[in-house]
């Protein structure tokens, strides 16, 4: 079960890079975002609910056994944030490329009340403040997809 509990937490093993792991995690989230893109909503918005709940249980689980919080080999967090950015995004090139840049940047700098969410017990501390960088990263997105793509070209000329 530890074994299974750790890749979970670490990302399939990115958590483990030598240099920037949560990075390398938000990467990890790209392919499974567009694996988990493919299913319709509202099926898509409950597997991101129980995805949460997952990365809760699997983070609380390598905390304690590694006898760290919110350990940097965790980086199932990160995952979940870059699924909360892409939420009712559609996942172009531009857009993933745009929202791994956006979560990256609100992670990194846990602007209010992200940091503080890093002080609630447990694997929800954990996860939390990366869910709160992904709203972030998601209204940004939204915002700056609203004035970029209704003007990009399409074969048929411009389109919205």
């Amino acid at each position: 079960m530890d074994r299974l509990i750790l890749i979970l937490a670490t990302g399939f093993g990115a958590g483990y890079s030598p240099l920037i792991p949560g990075t390398m995690g938000t990467l990890v989230g790209i392919p499974v975002f567009l694996i988990l893109s493919a299913i319709p909503p509202p099926a898509y918005e409950f597997t991101i609910i129980a995805f949460f709940f997952l990365a809760v249980w699997a983070a609380e689980k390598a905390q304690v056994y590694w006898g760290v919080k919110d350990d940097q080999r965790i980086v199932i967090d990160e995952i979940m944030g870059f699924f909360v950015t892409m939420l009712w995004i559609p996942g172009t090139l531009f857009t993933i490329i745009l929202g791994f840049i956006l979560f990256r940047l609100f992670d990194i700098t846990k602007p209010f009340p992200a940091r503080r969410l890093e002080e609630v017990s447990g694997g929800y501390g954990v996860v939390l403040d990366d869910v709160m960088a992904g709203v972030y990263a998601n209204i940004a997105l939204h915002i700056i997809a609203a004035f970029v793509i209704p003007f990009s070209l399409s074969p048929g000329g411009l389109a919205r």
